[in-house]
């Protein structure tokens, strides 16, 4: 995903310039957190997380996990998918590119069914 100069550029750099998004993609790299761990982690309200991870998660750069419990009862998790950001400076513009997990798989299954002959 590529982001070159763009009010979405300005809105990624306004998200990452967040010290509670931040710490979110950090907490959420190490495996899917629930809300309730991401606060506990990242020494925030549970508001302040909810409103962080919609934030993100616009910008595809969290996902959220439903899940259900063995006594039945459901949760959302949420894990990072931003795998690499590349901020590139070009002729006096701004350009990011973005990588996330799901392009990564899809580039890795695309290569893999290439080498295979493409069954």
């Amino acid at each position: 995903m590529s982001h070159g100069g763009t009010t979405e550029s300005a809105d990624i750099f306004q998200i990452l310039a967040d010290e509670y998004a931040r710490r979110i993609l950090l907490a959420a790299d190490n495996g899917p957190k629930t809300a309730k761990t991401l606060s506990e982690e990242c020494d925030a309200s549970l508001t302040t997380i909810y409103r962080r991870v919609s934030t993100l998660q616009e910008h595809d750069l969290i996902e959220e996990r439903h899940t259900v419990d063995s006594d039945g009862s459901h949760r959302s998790e949420f894990e990072t998918a931003l795998e690499e950001l590349h901020v590139d400076i070009t002729d006096g513009q701004l350009s990011l590119t973005i990588e996330t997990r799901d392009e990564l798989a899809d580039n890795f299954t695309s290569l893999w069914s290439d080498l295979r002959g493409g069954e």
